[in-house]
């Protein structure tokens, strides 16, 4: 098993989610040209649109012109697992699951309880779980100007807290109004001679879980996000540039792939606790080649599972620092193809269509588009 973690970004070779705010740091600070193939500028505004995967934005370019015509920058992936928490986190504080600590869309918080980190139940202070000082903060304290353009409810959330603080938070009250996410963008990408904002939208992610990525809702509001991009080429200010991303990529689960740990073979025996997502289990448990052994016996071909240790060995999360080793599963246990891993306990994940967390190529490829606006 191998993965490729942050690096140089000199350095040949795969690039990830980690990488992209130290990319831009390079040129706002004057350390040289901005890394993974992006123009330089004095003022980047980086829109991240949750769930918009590369393949999956690939199969449907042309329903959306605007982002289709944008430069196509270096390769690029999340990390492990493919989810929101996670490469947000990797995104503001620049460094890998392993430092940063937030393991997943659920897994075992300091306080030992399966915390959900984009709720916070069960959550434990948020500079506890992320203490690092983030990329976004080194930046600022550097005299860089960091907006983050977002909706309103996140301004105080413990993952803003966690992993994306000391930007300079705008809210968004209305996330339809594209005339408000655009003003907003605009009048914070000037507040500096030098700037990142940052903006977060949400809904092609929403509609993907709901209704699948290959559902016409989602096509449907692929069409707005593109329609939002070009209203930001349009009104941002000559020079600045426009960079477009994505969090992670979606896999639609058929409902006769779903595994459901109460109902199979013991499944659930000498386990302490089952967090993570569907397509990317952690499982806790004091007794790990047992438990790795029985799953891959009772799943078979249907996932992989792998011994906790040896993942970290590997380095599937980047380097795991010994204060956040317990976060991650004992057991993993990913999933291949199409396949899901459910619980009756998380019962909102029961009425997914769309699910991302897994290692597949179309979860894990983001795209990294840019453009110079011209006003």
């Amino acid at each position: 098993m191998s993965f490729a973690l942050a690096s140089d970004l000199t350095s040949p070779g795969p690039k990830t989610l980690s990488h992209l705010v130290p990319a831009m740091g390079r040129a706002l600070l004057g350390e040289g040209p901005a890394g993974l193939g992006l123009p330089d500028a004095t003022r980047y505004v980086l829109l991240l649109v949750d769930g918009m995967g590369r393949d999956n934005l690939e199969q449907f370019y042309h329903l959306a012109p605007i982002l289709s015509d944008m430069q196509k920058c270096h390769d690029l992936t999340c990390q492990v697992p493919s989810t929101t928490a996670t490469s947000l986190s990797c995104i503001g504080t620049g460094t890998v699951p392993g430092r940063h600590g937030v393991a997943g869309y659920t897994f075992r918080a300091p306080s030992g309880r399966a915390m959900n980190a984009l709720s916070w139940a069960n959550g434990d202070d948020p500079e506890i779980i992320q203490p690092h000082p983030t990329a976004f903060e080194a930046l600022v304290a550097a005299g860089v100007t960091v907006s983050s353009v977002g909706p309103a409810r996140f301004q105080r959330s413990g993952l803003t807290r966690a992993s994306l603080r000391g930007p300079q938070f705008i809210p968004i009250h209305d996330e339809d109004d594209v005339d408000e996410r655009v003003d907003k963008t605009v009048r914070a990408s000037r507040s500096g001679d030098v700037s990142l904002t940052y903006v977060y939208e949400r809904s092609l992610d929403h509609v993907g879980h709901g209704e699948g990525w290959q559902s016409s809702a989602w096509r449907s509001r692929l069409m707005w996000v593109d329609n939002l991009v070009g209203a930001l080429l349009d009104e941002l200010d000559p020079g600045t540039v426009l960079v477009v991303t994505a969090d992670h990529g979606m896999i639609d689960v058929p409902g006769d792939h779903r595994v459901m740990v109460e109902d199979e073979g013991g499944l659930l025996a000498d386990v302490d606790l089952l967090a993570g997502e569907p397509r990317f289990r952690h499982i806790y448990t004091r007794h790990p080649d047992d438990v790795a052994q029985r799953w891959q016996r009772v799943l078979g071909d249907r996932a992989q599972i792998v011994i906790g240790d040896h993942a970290v060995a590997a380095g599937l999360f980047g380097r795991v620092d010994a204060s956040t080793r317990s976060r991650f599963g004992d057991v993993l246990a990913i999933t291949r193809s199409d396949w899901a891993i459910m619980s009756r306990a998380t019962p909102k994940e029961l009425t997914l269509v769309g699910m991302h967390g897994s290692l597949t190529r179309c979860e894990m490829r983001v795209p990294l588009l840019a453009q110079i606006c011209e006003g």
